[in-house]
């Protein structure tokens, strides 16, 4: 018996002992969360479910019936309030006079900068430099949080392979593997290292999920994604987001696969909280939760809120189907108490890891806003987002005695080089690329024209002064584009050239003066050149390039700054080619360059079936214009001496990939050395290729440098029609180079 005692006396001490130590692991927060929400009444939880908030334009006084809600403890978070002090005062209210003193999150679409605003996510894309895009979100968060945001509903992680969808603007572009970088670098550059930090400002991973594979490019159209697609290309940046931090996930307006996302269980249960273990919480887009009346899913507020809350949407946004019927729904049993418990513990989860029961107020810092080191920065990824696309004779940089026409509707633009989803930016503050000529050129070496008075202007008024102007010039600099509100939300195009009188007019020009023209190219998604392509003789794409846009194109093109942009998506010839991206897969019929039949080489008459049994347009190939990855400097390389470290690898191992780049110029520049891989043969079919790594170099005139970067086996896995991740062996091939048609190849077997 004494035996038996002894025994149960240890085992007793082993279980206590496992309790103190399992106590021990559980994070401090979450007993802090239960216990507020064991006070909070129903009322209040529901509360803790809305974010109330006004149209970004709305500057009208506080009301006293939403200082009333605040006091209720009816509100958990306010979208859009930028007054300083009623920001102070409704937080005041919530700390101060609410049941529980629970703070509100202040959010705002802070997308590309605050005051200081930075290139449109495309051409931060196109830098290829995370550290440089962290930097910016970081800024972002640092002048936005002195307003009391400490939310901001970014970054778009949405795939976009339509450059007619406006929102591509605000997309890391056509790639998975680049948008997975960006999408780390975004998290952690506006949440800083430390979220309770009164100048971190909490990331939100949108539009969860496929929003950007809207059909034809329709901003919030249907998207029909299978599933192996869908784990393959489209949810990868949002994991990684996960992976570095991100605490909130917006759902998107689009319906996936017949079901609109704001009540998607498999998406937002299945894979965010099941499958990837998410713990934060779940948002909805503007709107989006009763907008499934209209898409024909739900049949009224009540049931919109049934299945949001159902399929895991923890705040809604704007709408109040969740202030209006989750009561109901709880007292009808429709919705378990434990449901609603679960969205408000992730609400308040976040909250307590924000610091805000702690340090609840904003802190003031006035000095930092648009300081001169935030607006370096913002040079500096502005110069490096420009992409050179075309430079025929070297005619960039332009030399210092040339005389210049300075043309066109963008040259002076402040409000339009922005871009878009600038709410709290002032075109006062930007610097156009008029402005910094004169500074840096002076007034007398440049013949300024405008022509058009803005994008879409039709008008030929002025054409012929244009032409005089050019006439008396060395070199024409035509500023064109799109403006700022032609990209972005619900602003898709049908046709993506050029708008207005562009194209007429730089014919016009072309025709009248023989003058080299360099086009300069202000726009949020890509702009078909097909018309005009052959009269210039340089293209600089610039995108919508922020405050400081202008000093960063002049640096261009006077030399003073090398350009080292690549492409982050595919550049189409024509608006037939699209969707155009990188990695297709093959079919059964490839199309080749050998093998290609154009439609002025078919001989008249030709036997229906004898030419072009291949997957391409007749008239425009199956290449696009400048392929993803592409981008020329003034400087030039060469790749030569790859090697492998394997050709066989198992799984688990690493290969490192070593090759050369010499700049073989008399000019130093930065080379964005890629890497993609082919996977020859799966149990599904394969892209043609796929990124799998990059890294910029900077080299020095006549520098040779030996690059290494490193594949692990992991990246190399798919999921397959089962919707399993698998690596599968077999014969593989590795290309490196300066873009997607990259040629210098080695081959590698997995077993």
């Amino acid at each position: 018996m004494k035996k038996i005692s002894i025994l149960a006396i240890a085992f007793s001490t082993f279980l206590i002992s496992c309790d103190n130590q399992l106590a021990s692991d559980r994070d401090p927060i979450e007993d802090k969360v239960d216990s507020l929400l064991a006070k909070m009444t129903l009322t209040e939880k529901i509360g803790q479910t809305a974010q109330r908030g006004t149209s970004s334009r709305v500057k009208g006084p506080l009301s006293e019936e939403l200082k009333t809600a605040v006091r209720e403890g009816r509100i958990g978070s306010l979208i859009n309030v930028m007054n300083k002090k009623y920001v102070d005062e409704l937080q005041r209210i919530a700390v101060e006079e609410s049941p529980n003193g629970i703070p509100l999150i202040f959010g705002r679409d802070v997308i590309h900068g605050f005051k200081t605003i930075f290139p449109i996510p495309l051409g931060q894309a196109a830098t290829w430099n995370p550290q440089l895009v962290r930097e910016g979100a970081r800024i972002a968060a640092v002048e936005a949080s002195t307003f009391g945001v400490r939310w901001t509903f970014a970054p778009m992680l949405d795939i976009a392979r339509d450059p007619r969808w406006g929102r591509i603007a605000e997309s890391p572009g056509e790639d998975p593997y680049l948008a997975s970088i960006l999408s780390e670098a975004y998290v952690k550059g506006f949440q800083g290292d430390d979220l309770a930090n009164p100048s971190s400002m909490m990331a939100c991973a949108k539009h969860f999920v496929g929003y950007g594979a809207a059909e034809g490019g329709r901003d919030y159209n249907t998207a029909i994604i299978h599933e192996p697609l869908l784990r393959n290309v489209y949810l990868p940046p949002f994991q990684k987001a996960i992976d570095a931090g991100v605490q909130t996930f917006m759902s998107g307006f689009n319906e996936l696969n017949g079901v609109p996302v704001s009540g998607n269980q498999f998406l937002l249960d299945q894979i965010l909280r099941q499958e990837w273990k998410f713990d934060g919480f779940v948002v909805s887009d503007w709107n989006s939760v009763t907008e499934m009346i209209a898409h024909g899913y739900c049949q009224d507020e009540k049931e919109a809120a049934l299945k949001a809350a159902t399929a895991g949407v923890d705040m809604e946004m704007t709408s109040q189907a969740y202030d209006n019927y989750l009561g109901e729904l709880i007292d009808s049993g429709e919705i378990d108490l434990a449901q609603l418990d679960r969205m408000v513990r992730a609400i308040l989860r976040v909250k307590f890891r924000m610091g805000l029961f702690d340090q609840p107020y904003r802190i003031d810092k006035p000095e930092v806003v648009l300081s001169e080191e935030h607006l370096e920065k913002a040079k500096n990824s502005a110069v490096q987002s420009v992409v050179l696309l075309k430079n025929d004779n070297k005619i960039l940089p332009l030399a210092s005695e040339k005389k210049l026409a300075v043309i066109g509707p963008m040259a002076d633009a402040p409000l339009d080089q922005l871009g878009t989803w600038v709410f709290d930016g002032n075109q006062k503050d930007s610097v156009t690329p008029l402005t910094a000529l004169k500074e840096s050129l002076g007034t007398e070496s440049f013949n300024f024209v405008p022509a058009l008075d803005y994008s879409r202007d039709r008008s030929e008024l002025q054409f012929q002064a244009a032409v005089d102007a050019a006439r008396k010039s060395d070199v024409i600099l035509f500023f064109g584009g799109e403006e700022a509100i032609l990209s972005g939300e619900a602003h898709s195009r049908a046709h993506i050239n050029l708008p207005g009188a562009q194209e007429r007019l730089i014919k016009e020009l072309k025709r009248k003066t023989k003058k080299p023209i360099v086009l300069v190219i202000q726009a949020g998604r890509p702009i078909t050149l097909e018309n005009i392509i052959n009269d210039v003789d340089a293209i600089v794409m610039a995108w919508h390039a922020g405050t400081m846009a202008g000093p960063a194109i002049v640096d261009i093109i006077s030399g003073k700054a090398n350009p080292s942009g690549r492409l982050p998506i595919s550049w189409p010839k024509s608006v037939g080619q699209i969707p155009m991206y990188y990695n297709y897969k093959n079919t059964g019929r490839p199309a080749s360059a050998k093998t290609f039949v154009g439609i002025d080489d078919i001989p008249r008459g030709a036997w229906q079936s004898s030419l072009g049994n291949e997957s391409h347009y007749l008239d425009d190939g199956f290449t696009p214009q400048y392929p993803f990855g592409y981008g020329l400097s003034y400087a030039s390389f060469s790749y030569d001496n790859m090697t492998l470290s394997s050709d066989t690898l198992s799984e688990g191992a690493e290969m490192i990939i070593r090759f050369d780049i010499t700049n073989t110029s008399h000019l130093e520049g930065v080379e964005t050395a890629q890497i993609y891989v082919l996977d020859k043969v799966g149990s599904i079919t394969r892209p043609v290729r796929e990124l799998k790594g990059f890294k910029r170099v900077n080299l020095k005139p006549l520098e040779k440098k030996t690059v290494e970067i490193i594949i692990h086996t992991d990246d190399l896995s798919f999921y397959n029609g089962n919707n399993q991740l698998v690596l599968e062996p077999g014969e593989f091939s590795v290309f490196v180079g300066s873009n997607a048609q990259a040629t210098m190849r080695k081959d590698f077997w997995i077993r």
